[in-house]
């Protein structure tokens, strides 16, 4: 991989700089924990605060929808004010909107909580990234903590659920907000004394108007996502996606005419970055889609109660990680686009067990096991992708290669939420309305098969036989719609492993440009230690013709 992050050999991290990343790690870890709280919290907090299903929407969405739209922008304020006073703000705002969302008095303070921890997330993701590799500017070194970093993401995840779980048996729904409060707390007071600030000196001011014209080119496109999961290619899929492509080509024209452009579309030029970007998405895409729908199975299907689900969720995060830190290792003698590829074919193994899920609910530790093969497998893109993205930019550039590496991630989760659930969706739907039982009246099948979270709910309401045979089919449905789920995002990986070899196969092994820099330094070592022997020598001589001359002088 060609780095671009000094011009200088690159200098190995001390003690110092691994202290910092433990503490850029915290903030980083509880941004994706943030994300799985809700996950086992949605029941109570329905009860406590009653808000409608639009506004239960929306405070699930809201968060990852400000994050994915404000990511570009906050990583240009990071290279503009500096990337470390931004995750100190984004730190600070973060505790605040923890204590609004767990107090919040009704639905509308809650999605407002919700929303501000978008925003201060938005402002820590790239912040992060972006300071490590400043950081660490040895390519292995930096490989290595970028891994880490992935391991952050990767362990939010697994605990997210788990820990809510914890908190809910012990107190109220909005106890699980409170878990970012001591962290945060921690990166404000260590960070300022353990990770040097860093700034792009040449950038420029901040162009107000692409701004607006970003947020107005993202969110929608976003929501397109979001609303083709829900509704298909409906009227509230197009019009957003209509809408964000008319403001994403203005956006374009005024970067492309300004001086101090938002967005460096230059970066866009670079083959490897493009690349990176299109296999974050891919990768994740294949990724989230599955691991959205297997939770579903494991409590509609085989009955595991909400916490038990997330301990069980803990062994795919752990296959992840030991997939992240396996990489940095594998990519020292192979080279990155091969990695990722084989990664991605073992994932597709994975993929292939879970379409032999039973719908009887026996398949517990088969899914587990489908599920951990494939978040391992598809590892190595996570920590790739984000490392080629940012290491194929200029330094002055490294937020927003950073932020928009980050957002090229969140679209991938959406997407593969939107294309997952909305052709599991379709397979259910179709699997209930074909095999419900005569003796159920239209109704009750109609409302079975328009949620699949729900059909089981609507089957129990059906006294007798007729209950038991509409559970069976809902139970079925819903596993075949994982099935079909589990080969879509095979399919992905199959793509993902194509466009890895096509599009990376010229990037180094991690550290070919370091190991020549660690050559060269030694080889000038060597150079020098023979002038300086030479110049040992030549005073030597020097010396001697000193003696004689003035032993000489003395004999006169």
């Amino acid at each position: 991989m060609t780095s671009q992050i000094s011009d200088t050999p690159p200098r190995r991290a001390g003690a110092r700089q691994w202290i910092g990343l433990a503490f850029l790690l915290l903030p980083t870890m509880l941004l994706t924990a943030d994300l799985g709280v809700l996950w086992l919290a949605t029941p109570p907090l329905s009860a406590d605060l009653e808000p409608t299903s639009t506004e239960l929407l929306w405070i699930n969405d809201i968060y990852g929808f400000v994050i994915a739209g404000l990511l570009v922008l906050t990583g240009n304020l990071g290279d503009r004010f500096g990337r470390r006073r931004v995750l100190l703000i984004g730190a600070a705002a973060f505790t605040v909107a923890s204590v609004v969302a767990a107090y919040a008095p009704n639905p509308l303070v809650l999605i407002g909580g919700r929303a501000l921890l978008g925003v201060a997330g938005a402002a820590i993701m790239p912040a992060t990234l972006a300071l490590i590799s400043h950081m660490f500017t040895g390519e292995r070194q930096r490989a290595r903590a970028i891994a880490m970093w992935v391991t952050a993401l990767s362990a939010g995840i697994a605990i997210g659920p788990v820990i809510s779980g914890v908190m809910l048996e012990h107190f109220w729904w909005g106890s699980v907000f409170l878990l970012g409060v001591p962290v945060m707390a921690a990166a404000l007071i260590v960070t300022p004394f353990t990770v040097p600030e860093h700034a792009n000196p040449d950038a420029k001011k901040l162009d107000f108007i692409s701004m607006p014209l970003l947020l107005l080119t993202l969110l929608p496109l976003v929501l397109a996502i979001k609303n083709f999961g829900e509704h298909g290619l409906a009227l509230w899929t197009v019009v957003p996606l209509v809408a964000g492509a008319v403001f994403g080509a203005v956006f374009v024209a005024r970067q492309r005419s300004i001086d101090n452009p938002l967005l460096e579309l230059s970066l866009f030029g670079q083959r490897t970055f493009t690349a990176a970007l299109l296999l974050l998405f891919v990768g994740l895409a294949a990724m989230n889609g599955v691991e959205y729908v297997v939770p579903q199975y494991l409590q509609l299907v085989s009955g595991v109660p909400s916490a038990e689900t997330g301990w069980l969720m803990v062994l795919p995060a752990v296959g992840l990680v030991i997939g992240s830190q396996a990489t940095p290792l594998l990519t020292r003698r192979v080279r990155p686009a091969y990695v990722i590829a084989g990664g991605a074919l073992f994932a597709v193994i994975g993929f292939v067990v879970l379409t032999t899920l039973p719908s009887d609910g026996s398949g517990v530790a088969t899914a587990a096991v489908g599920t951990t093969v494939m978040m391992a497998g598809l590892a190595p893109i996570t920590v790739l992708g984000t490392a080629i993205a940012v290491g194929a930019a200029p330094p002055a550039k490294a937020g927003q290669a950073a932020a928009v590496g980050q957002t090229s991630y969140e679209l991938g989760l959406a997407f593969g939420i939107a294309a997952t659930g909305s052709v599991m969706a379709a397979v259910y739907r179709g699997h209930v309305n074909d095999s419900a039982p005569a003796g159920v009246s239209k109704d009750v099948v109609a409302e079975a098969a328009g949620n699949y979270s729900g059909g089981v709910a609507v089957a129990e309401r059906v006294p007798g036989e007729l209950g038991s045979t509409l559970a069976d089919v809902v139970r079925s449905g819903l596993t075949s719609g994982l099935h079909t789920a589990a080969v879509v995002s095979a399919c992905l990986s199959v793509l993902l492993c194509g466009l890895s070899v096509w599009l990376l196969r010229k990037v180094p092994v991690t550290g070919a440009e370091e190991s020549a820099a660690d050559d060269e330094r030694h080889d000038d070592k060597r150079h020098d230690d023979k002038r300086h022997d030479g110049e040992r020598h030549d005073d030597e001589v020097l010396a001697e013709q000193h003696v004689r001359t003035t032993s000489s002088s003395t004999g006169a």
